[in-house]
C-alpha cells in the first residue's frame, strides 16, 4: 500500500499538469515513486474530480478517457479537453504524441 502522503503527492502533480496537455495514471505513479500504483492514482483522482484540480487531464496509457464516469456528465472530460485544444484520434483517444506531459525533475512533489 502506498505511503499516506501518496495521495497529496499525486494531487500536487495533477495541479501542475499544463493547460492543453494530459498525463497518464502510470506517469503520475512513477513520478511519485510508486510505479506499480497506476490504479491507485485512478482511485485517488476519482474522489477529487470536484476539487477544482484539472483531473480531466489524466488519461489511461492509451489516451482513453477511462475516468470519465467520475465527472458531472459523460462528456465533461472530453468537452473540457477539447476546449483546451486537445485533439483525439478516430477511436476517441487523446493524441498522446501531441499532448502528453510527463512530470519531470523540475517539478518535485511535496
Amino acid at each position: 500500500m502506498p505511503q499516506p502522503d501518496f495521495f497529496s503527492r499525486v494531487l500536487d502533480l495533477v495541479a501542475h499538469i499544463p493547460y492543453g496537455r494530459v498525463t497518464t495514471y502510470g506517469h503520475l505513479a512513477r513520478a511519485v515513486g510508486s510505479a506499480g500504483s497506476a490504479r491507485t492514482v485512478g482511485w485517488v483522482l476519482s474522489g477529487a474530480t470536484a476539487s477544482g484540480l484539472p483531473c480531466h487531464r489524466v488519461v489511461n496509457r492509451f489516451g482513453a478517457l477511462s475516468g470519465a464516469q467520475h465527472f458531472p456528465s459523460p462528456t465533461f472530460m472530453e468537452d473540457a479537453l477539447r476546449s483546451e485544444g486537445v485533439t483525439f484520434d478516430d477511436e476517441g483517444c487523446v493524441r498522446l504524441d501531441r499532448h502528453l506531459w510527463v512530470p519531470g525533475d523540475d517539478i518535485k512533489p511535496v
